[in-house]
């Protein structure tokens, strides 16, 4: 078993909770993912943070180009890890 994990960035913390609760439903994970406030470089105001969502894929059955067409649903983007 690898250590695949996918990492989505998301523009606020609603965004990143609504994309981790529809990946189950979409994508039929079985982990929970983990929300992740990631604050940009100098900024201490959480307006200016983005959310990554960090999923596990130790069978590596996620395909990178659906997930990133997903985390695009909320204006965010997948990142490699």
């Amino acid at each position: 078993m690898s250590d695949v994990r996918h990492v989505l960035v998301l523009p606020d913390r609603e965004a990143a909770e609504e994309a981790a609760q529809a990946l189950a439903e979409r994508f039929g994970t079985d982990e929970e993912p983990r929300i992740v406030r990631d604050a940009l470089a100098g900024e201490d105001d959480a307006e200016d943070a983005q959310w990554l969502v960090l999923l596990r894929d130790d069978t590596e059955r996620l395909d990178p180009a659906e997930l990133d067409t997903f985390a695009g649903e909320w204006d965010g983007w997948r990142e490699e890890p």
